[in-house]
């Protein structure tokens, strides 16, 4: 399938297809804090990662959650499409969870984007976020991409708006897991609580540059192999994970940002990895007070991630609608 949509063709899809879902909590529980999710990435798994954690983050937590998804010219997901249509969604957003990678979005669909960052909108953000966008040059909002060299916005929105651009692998991905360390200095961060060591994610470390202004709350260390009980690879020492940044707007405020390089639909199944995220998303929201070590984080559903490492399926996608995966029973990921 040809995802090179001219302009014209991105825009007029964006009134005729429906790539959003809403989540919304009971009525009793609900906090009034609205969350928008965005999923488009080539290999892994957002479509399946963001689905499940807003389910939680609707049900467990209260929070009104939208997830938008990349999508087809017929509306069927599609892994890293850069067709992403309801970003006016954003317009309503109090925080927004991101998972994207090399998208060159028409500008129609980046200016609700644009927006919420230049009204310091609160960033949790995953992996391939790093390099969320591949823009040519001569566009509009080409600085943004992950390889901008203009000193005035250098390696584009994933150094500016998160800390790091994407600055490779490290280990074999694909071949080597990864074991998260948490920095022991950091445990009283409101993002750890309740948030045990040597979690384990099936994704491959980044490698990790620490830059003015992170605070690295825990660190990547490579396994010998995708396997959680395997030994940690002695030649690779630990690398940064995720962190905290602040980025600034015209405002003078300094705008919340949580950052982590994993983020796989795998890596989610584990638990302690799952609760740092979800306490992320209260910490990017100011809501740190309502952080705590035994709140529920449950998957809501059948949850079966797809393996990230068969990179052939995205290519054959299973046709699948973002309103299937509406509601909270239906199946994420394989039947």
């Amino acid at each position: 399938m040809n995802l090179s949509y001219s302009i014209l063709t991105s825009i007029a899809l964006t009134s005729l297809v429906n790539a959003q879902i809403t989540y919304k909590p009971d009525p009793s529980a609900d906090n009034g804090k609205h969350l928008v999710f965005i999923a488009s990435d080539h290999e892994y798994r957002a479509e399946e990662t963001c689905p499940a954690l807003a389910r939680i983050m609707a049900k467990h937590h209260g929070f009104k959650c939208t997830v938008l998804f990349g999508v087809d010219q017929d509306g069927y997901i599609y892994p890293g499409a850069s067709n992403i249509p309801g970003m006016e969604v954003l317009d309503s957003a109090d925080g927004l969870f991101l998972f994207t990678r090399f998208l060159d979005l028409p500008d129609k669909q980046m200016e609700p984007f644009i927006k919420y960052l230049d009204n310091g909108g609160p960033i949790v953000s995953v992996r391939t976020s790093s390099h969320a966008f591949k823009i040519p040059a001569g566009k509009t909002y080409s600085k943004f991409s992950f390889r901008w060299k203009g000193n005035d916005f250098k390696n584009g929105f994933g150094q500016q708006y998160l800390g790091n651009t994407w600055e490779g692998h490290y280990g074999k991905n694909h071949v080597q897991g990864t074991q998260i360390q948490l920095v022991p200095d950091k445990l009283s961060h409101p993002i750890l609580k309740g948030v045990h060591d040597k979690g384990f994610c099936y994704a491959g470390a980044y490698r990790g540059v620490i830059r003015s202004g992170m605070e690295v709350l825990a660190n990547s260390q490579p396994l010998t192999s995708m396997d959680p009980k395997s030994t940690l690879d002695h030649d690779k020492p630990p690398t940064p994970f995720a962190w905290t940044f602040h980025y600034d707007t015209s405002n003078g405020k300094k705008n919340r940002v949580f950052h982590s390089t994993q983020g796989a639909s795998q890596d989610i199944l584990d638990p302690n990895y799952r609760r740092m995220l979800v306490n992320g998303m209260y910490w990017s929201l100011g809501m740190e007070s309502k952080i705590k070590a035994d709140s529920t984080i449950d998957f809501v559903g059948s949850y079966h991630p797809t393996t990230f490492r068969d990179i052939s399926r995205i290519a054959n996608y299973k046709k699948v609608k973002p309103e299937q995966l509406a509601g909270f029973d239906s199946t994420i990921g394989e039947p």
